[in-house]
């Protein structure tokens, strides 16, 4: 079997902009992948890197994923340190091998990673906070993903909601109005969720180490399961720094690309789980390889995810097959955005049930590509047609 072509659709879905491949075989057989950079800046960087990186696909062995990583690693350039955009087309690109792989083979991904060490997952929720910003809007929105089944819920304390998005911190400080805005969000929360529902927090890397610290001790009474990127998660001494000053466990990796760059956050001990998002970390393996380094030091691992329901059927594959899993991340309620599009049919956001989701079924990565949808979008075609 040989790669023949490679498609790059660079979608708009709601307020996400998602990257999709499709990579082709000269025996039909075809497997799809995400980059992760569908919020933020960099998705048109990403769709040129996968313009890049594609043609070196052309005429190879889709069943030899590690040799193609590898070979990215060693011959970009750029990979060796390097951030987002490379290690996003690389991750998509993987997945796609991956896909082509299951499905020549008739078998689910993560029955090829070593097969089910969970029965179901525990997801979290995310985005259920849009359009709130005092304390009592913050309360009553929990009653969304609760009513949802979920007994999980992540939310920015110091986010400013703009319409559907959200603006961080700047200059890595906050006025005293700002902090206690943000535990008074944070204790409106927890007495909406009562005690047996479990609260994390994001702070989006956006502060120095002596104001994140001085944040999460005040956040301690209210029995925080984790602060997401308390400071910038390039600096993994800064980040132990905090570990160090606040009893609440901290988590980073969304923005670590690849297991070396994961290597100072879990050797520091700066952080006690582990993020990496298979959409742009390098990949499904990568991810695996990851989760395995954090297992040794005795860390759990929750996904990042944070793109089209391609992104997320990607990363079930991986919460499945994980022993060291927490939990994994959803935004529910992206899809009833103005404008959203399922980037695959089927969308895993839409099977939750009571804040689980099932294993993945069919095989490969058990997604088919919603055509109609994504037709619009096509960028680019990279080598000749296969069917």
């Amino acid at each position: 079997m040989k790669i023949t072509q490679v498609d790059i659709y660079l979608a708009r879905s709601g307020k996400l902009h998602p990257i999709i491949v499709e990579v082709s075989t000269d025996e039909g057989i075809c497997g799809i992948g995400e980059a992760g950079v569908a919020y933020g800046r960099g998705a048109h960087a990403a769709a040129g890197m996968l313009k890049d990186l594609a043609p070196d696909l052309i005429g190879r062995d889709p069943a030899r994923i590690e040799a193609f990583s590898t070979h990215v690693y060693d011959h970009t350039f750029w990979a060796k340190g390097g951030g987002t955009i490379v290690f996003a087309a690389l991750s998509a690109l993987e997945q796609a091998l991956w896909d082509i792989k299951g499905r020549a083979c008739g078998l689910p991904v993560y029955q090829l990673l070593g097969g089910a060490v969970n029965d179901r997952i525990r997801c979290y929720a995310n985005g259920w906070y849009e359009a709130a910003q005092t304390p009592d809007e913050f309360a009553r929105a929990t009653e969304r993903p609760l009513a949802d089944g979920y007994t999980a819920l992540k939310f920015y304390p110091l986010g400013q909601m703009l319409g559907v998005n959200m603006r961080h911190v700047s200059q890595r400080s906050i006025t005293r109005e700002q902090a206690d805005l943000a535990v008074a969000r944070v204790k409106a929360v927890r007495e909406a969720i009562g005690p047996d529902v479990d609260l994390m927090l994001d702070l989006s890397g956006g502060l120095s180490a002596a104001e994140a610290a001085r944040l999460c001790n005040r956040f301690e009474p209210y029995d925080i399961q984790f602060v997401e990127e308390p400071t910038d998660p390039s600096d993994a001494d800064a980040m132990a720094w905090v570990a160090a000053r606040t009893s609440i466990p901290l988590a980073a990796g969304e923005r670590n690309y690849g297991r070396h760059q994961m290597r100072a956050l879990i050797e520091t001990r700066a952080v006690d789980i582990v993020q990496p998002d298979p959409c742009n970390t390098g990949g499904i393996m990568e991810t695996k390889k990851i989760a395995a380094m954090a297992e040794a030091f005795g860390m759990r691992v929750a996904p990042h995810v944070c793109g089209s329901p391609l992104a997320t059927q990607v990363a079930r594959h991986l919460a499945i097959n994980l022993p060291n899993i927490s939990m994994l991340e959803l935004y529910p309620y992206f899809r009833f955005h103005d404008g959203y599009i399922d980037t695959v049919r089927d969308a895993p956001e839409a099977s939750v049930k009571e804040g689980y989701l099932s294993p993945p079924e069919g095989p490969g990565l058990g997604a088919e590509l919603n055509r109609d949808a994504l037709a619009p979008f096509l960028c680019e075609r990279i080598g000749g047609p296969s069917r």
